[in-house]
């Protein structure tokens, strides 16, 4: 089941934006979209919905005191052309934080986040047993759905990365660090500046290296200790 979306932007062209990103995720599901927080307001007090994509700065009532006013919050990703409002935001328990103007890859990395949450919370569990799964961009226009149980390697190439799976391969524009802080951190690991594993899908541990799907990958010196804490615990338990 697609997650609800609306959104409450008073300028025309950051509504287009946004709707376009949304439209662009098979996960989500654009229901309507505000020029103004009042009518938002209004809107809510009749209709579920699961993500708000909310501006600040608006007439009459402003984002942050239209938050502030919620009885029942969904979760909210602030869109903003001012950086100075991010702490009240998060005070106020906003999932994160986008200025603008808002490119592409920053959004989907909202997104991630938010159906990470989302099944980790086992919401999608009552709604279709949906594995959990992430957005990848794979080309300038395709959004490719990775189940995150068949990720096993993901290696560093530069700008870009290699996402191996059980059942394919793609590389996309993102760097290492990033797309590793999107994955669950109790399910992988990274072993190198070049690498990282998800942690089941280890075969053998032999000295400053492991095996996985048949190939063995170096542990830097720098991740050796924990990585074998991690591995070895997660075996045994």
């Amino acid at each position: 089941m697609a997650l609800r979306v609306i959104i409450i932007d008073d300028e025309p062209l950051a509504i287009n934006v946004l709707k376009n990103y949304v439209e662009q995720v098979s996960q989500l599901e654009l229901v309507q979209t505000f020029s103004n927080a009042i009518d938002a307001n209004l809107f809510l007090q009749e209709n579920e919905v699961d993500i708000i994509f909310l501006d600040i700065n608006m007439p009459i009532l402003d984002g942050l005191n239209f938050l502030e006013s919620l009885k029942v919050t969904p979760m909210i990703v602030i869109t903003t052309a001012h950086e100075e409002y991010a702490l009240k935001s998060f005070e106020l328990e906003a999932i994160d934080y986008l200025v603008k103007p808002i490119p592409f890859p920053r959004f989907l990395k909202a997104i991630n986040r938010i159906i990470g949450l989302k099944q980790g919370a086992s919401n999608f569990a009552h709604s279709g047993n949906e594995k959990p799964s992430i957005f990848v961009k794979v080309d300038k226009k395709k959004l490719q759905k990775i189940f995150i149980d068949e990720i096993v390697v993901v290696e560093s190439l530069k700008d870009y990365i290699r996402i191996k799976t059980t059942s394919a391969k793609y590389i996309i524009h993102k760097t290492l660090g990033s797309f590793t802080d999107e994955l669950p951190s109790d399910k992988f690991l990274r072993i190198h500046r070049s690498y990282t594993i998800a942690i089941d899908k280890v075969e053998s541990i032999e000295g400053n290296s492991l095996e996985v799907d048949g190939i063995r990958y170096t542990i830097g010196r720098s991740y050796l200790n924990e990585a074998k804490s991690r591995i070895l615990n997660d075996t045994m338990n």
